[in-house]
């Protein structure tokens, strides 16, 4: 049908990690109970986990850091995994206090957990947010 020369480009999961379009999270999503490979979408990274010292200066006293904001968005994932049964895709919801305004009440999200084939064929989780499915 197709022959690699028909092929006129390809983008990896490889290339997304090198390129920081994907977050690898691997070693603390270990620790949460994954056992393959994590990664993020840079969306998600900025969105749910980036926590930058002027975002700490501006919103202080809500207890908010870079690890637990990444610690919160693997557990939450991991909980739906546990619920996911067979399915490749599964939606689930955190709360975390938003970057912009000035706001220090935690605020809903949904992000969707993929789990599908790496570069290489190996099972390997992304984690998104829903209009990046």
């Amino acid at each position: 049908m197709f022959e690699a020369s028909d092929v006129i480009s390809t983008y990896t999961r490889a290339d997304a990690l090198a390129d920081g379009n994907l977050v690898d999270v691997s070693k603390v999503a270990h620790e949460a109970g994954f056992r393959i490979s994590v990664a993020l979408t840079r969306a998600v990274m900025i969105d749910c986990v980036w926590w930058p010292e002027t975002v700490a200066a501006r919103k202080p006293g809500t207890g908010q850091d870079e690890s637990g904001r990444l610690w919160d968005v693997l557990h939450m994932a991991r909980l739906a995994a546990g619920n996911a049964g067979d399915s490749q895709r599964v939606k689930f919801t955190l709360y975390r206090v938003p970057t912009e305004g000035k706001g220090i009440r935690p605020a809903e999200v949904t992000l969707t957990m993929h789990i599908g084939g790496g570069d290489l064929g190996e099972p390997v989780i992304t984690i998104m947010q829903p209009h990046e499915d």
